[in-house]
């Protein structure tokens, strides 16, 4: 009979064991989703929280736009976002190509520079709350022209977007509104662009690239050419003037007077074009 007793005991404690085990099984299956997905919406949080992407500067970090700053130092045409320009005969002669083209006796009149003041008294300081060079601000005008900004292609607004990359990094393109023709929505929305370029070629210089031929077709290039050296590579004509035509209009529009424009630093820029939000 005692014999009994024990086994009645393990018998019942077998069946309490698997039980439980069971009823385990079915707890965590059933939350086993919700578990997931918490764990993972904690491990997006702390990515977006310890990443630097696209973080603006705080508030109390003042900023003042320079807008154009003449400079007769020649050594400061000589770089672009500090990464500096080879010396060599063919880089010179490019480079040289490309400010002869904007010189005033092409161009004809101040109409640069005062699209210039115009459009740095936005762009400078949304660039600087993105950390993105300076450099960068001569990139619309080299864009957009003269010309109010649109393209066959379909690329519109100064920064020249199309509407797929425009649409992915935020900017409302549809048949009631263009953000792209909106400077500072744009701006915002190009500093994005180009980080997320510096992100993946680690340079200034090939983000500038990648921002005028797309990161693909750079990435290709730079492949199958087995360089990263945007002076020493083979581009499309377009792409491989890019940067030379940057550098240039950064060179004639910090050194105005050796071009043969007028140093006129009195064109005042328009104070709705002044406020912005990030």
């Amino acid at each position: 009979m005692f014999e009994n007793v024990l086994n009645n005991e393990y018998l019942c404690k077998t069946i309490l064991s698997i039980l439980y085990i069971n009823l385990m099984k079915k707890m965590i299956m059933k939350h086993f989703f919700t578990c997931s997905v918490i764990v993972l919406m904690a491990v997006i949080f702390k990515l977006t929280v310890s990443s630097p992407v696209y973080t603006p500067t705080t508030p109390n970090q003042a900023f003042t736009p320079q807008f154009i700053t003449f400079n007769n130092n020649a050594e400061n045409t000589r770089s672009f976002a500090d990464e500096a320009l080879p010396t060599t005969a063919g880089v010179n002669k490019k480079l040289k190509k490309s400010i002869t083209r904007l010189n005033y006796a092409h161009i004809g009149s101040n109409k640069l520079h005062l699209k210039a003041h115009k459009l740095f008294a936005v762009i400078e300081p949304i660039l600087h709350a993105y950390h993105i060079p300076d450099d960068f601000k001569y990139l619309p005008l080299v864009e957009s022209g003269l010309d109010g900004g649109y393209s066959v292609k379909g690329a519109r607004g100064v920064w020249q977007f199309m509407p797929g990359t425009a649409r992915y990094y935020g900017l409302k393109v549809n048949q009631k509104v263009d953000e792209r023709t909106d400077v500072r929505k744009s701006t915002i929305a190009a500093c994005k662009y180009i980080w997320a370029l510096h992100q993946e070629f680690k340079s200034w210089t090939l983000a500038a690239a990648a921002y005028n031929n797309g990161e693909i077709k750079l990435a290709k290039a730079m492949h199958e050419q087995k360089q990263k050296d945007y002076y020493a590579m083979h581009l499309n004509r377009e792409t491989g003037a890019y940067v030379y035509n940057v550098m240039a209009m950064k060179t004639v529009i910090v050194q105005p007077e050796k071009h043969g424009y007028t140093a006129d630093n009195n064109f005042m820029p328009d104070s709705k074009l002044l406020a912005y939000k990030l």
